[in-house]
């Protein structure tokens, strides 16, 4: 079914009443009533695209009146494949289309899904936003600051609804360290850190067989430099500086928006990072780094630090330290409370204390509420923003050698 303007009006929201006041006139104007459907475009159809975003869809597809209708990717075979999963689902033809471009010209689509590579994010997410698409888009949110400027202010400029794929912000384990963090159980908090670690680098398990013929090659180079069709640097661009920036913005952003979630942080005042590859040189001649270390500053008090070796898969850690004790986040579902480390008498608790769950929908169902409603999605164009900041500091400081200061008044990273 088609949105059109009258299903936007108040009058047909079944959820605009309670939250009509907060909105203004643009929002106002945008709410898609509880009995109509909502029509979602993908761009993007690889693992996250297909495996994450239509599956997370699709488990709410029924309850939120929603369906996917229209799929985009520069390589045919992902295409077919997710048409093909909406011909299960759905018992309908998606439009197939190899650019994003298409796909958000269509007056039909109400929202859409962008699990794209690293470097065509910032470019997709605010084409998407001008064309007044609501968003579902993936971390980490861009490579470079001023394109994810540009981006952020077209979502705001349009009042679309954003949801940054930061998923373990709506874990209820992750929620629950968030209110636990609030009550101050930990004293003086001075260290947060995670250590990431795999036998290789996450790369290598995407290198398929890709055939020149199946690929729009120059949809998928987008503003990268120009080059002749190579099927390990199409499927393997996680490992390519070109196109991702490797481990510290790929699992590195999941980390730092936890930290900004359970500690109400936003933005640090500095970062360093060094690293290098020290295992896995190869043929393949990825360019990310197979080992690197970053840290920040907060102006609340406490350092950062995030290390990932994919020279040895051991040693994971997960701790947020304070003089009392330590959560320890390093299993996701079961985070604990502990008194370890703590001084003389000043342990919080005197034995490891499993962290009470609070539950919230999950990260989907979360976007697809807010379409109807208009609230802030968990992890807002904000949230995205922010942990855009630090790892794109922290990566300008892996290049440069330098340590990087951010200035949240001009918007503006350099070196200090």
């Amino acid at each position: 079914m088609a949105l059109t303007t009258d299903r936007r009006t108040f009058l047909k929201s079944a959820a605009a009443g309670a939250t009509a006041i907060s909105m203004n006139a643009a929002s106002y104007a945008r709410v898609i009533g509880a009995n109509d459907r909502i029509n979602i475009g993908i761009i993007g159809c690889g693992g996250r695209g297909i495996g994450a975003h239509m599956r997370g869809i699709n488990t709410h597809a029924q309850s939120e009146n929603v369906v996917i209708s229209a799929v985009c990717d520069p390589w045919r075979l992902r295409r077919e494949e997710a048409a093909a999963l909406c011909k299960e689902w759905y018992n309908l033809d998606a439009r197939q289309f190899v650019s994003y471009r298409d796909l958000i010209e269509l007056d039909d689509i109400d929202a859409v899904t962008i699990a794209s590579c690293d470097h065509q994010h910032t470019t997709h997410l605010k084409a998407a936003a001008e064309a007044k698409k609501d968003i579902y888009a993936e971390k980490p949110l861009g490579k470079d600051l001023e394109g994810v400027k540009k981006a952020c202010d077209a979502v705001k400029k349009n009042n679309v609804v954003v949801q940054v794929g930061t998923q373990l912000r709506s874990m209820a384990s992750m929620t629950g360290a968030r209110e636990l963090y609030k009550t101050g159980v930990l004293g003086k908090v001075g260290r947060i850190e995670q250590h990431r670690n795999e036998w290789r680098p996450y790369w290598y398990s995407y290198v398929k067989d890709v055939k020149c013929d199946d690929v729009d090659w120059d949809e998928f180079l987008m503003d990268a430099p120009r080059r002749p069709f190579d099927a390990n640097l199409y499927s393997g661009w996680y490992g390519y500086r070109d196109f991702s920036d490797g481990t510290v913005p790929g699992f590195g952003s999941h980390f730092i928006d936890l930290v900004h979630y359970i500690t109400g942080a936003q933005f640090p005042i500095s970062s360093v990072c060094q690293g290098g590859t020290f295992t896995w040189n190869d043929d393949y001649k990825f360019t990310c780094p197979d080992h690197a270390q970053a840290t920040w500053i907060y102006r609340e008090g406490f350092m950062v630090s995030y290390t990932t070796n994919c020279g040895n898969g051991g040693g994971d850690s997960f701790l947020i330290s304070g003089e009392n004790g330590a959560i320890d986040l390093v299993n996701w579902e079961k985070p604990m409370l502990t008194g370890d480390g703590a001084g003389p008498k000043m342990a919080c608790v005197p034995e490891p204390k499993m962290i009470e769950h609070v539950e919230r929908p999950d990260h989907m169902l979360d976007w697809l509420q807010c379409i109807r409603t208009r609230n802030t999605p968990n992890a807002s164009i904000d949230a995205g923003y922010q942990h855009a900041v630090a790892v794109i500091m922290a990566m300008r400081a892996y290049d440069t050698g330098h340590r990087m200061v951010y200035d949240p008044e001009h918007r503006e990273i350099r070196k200090g």
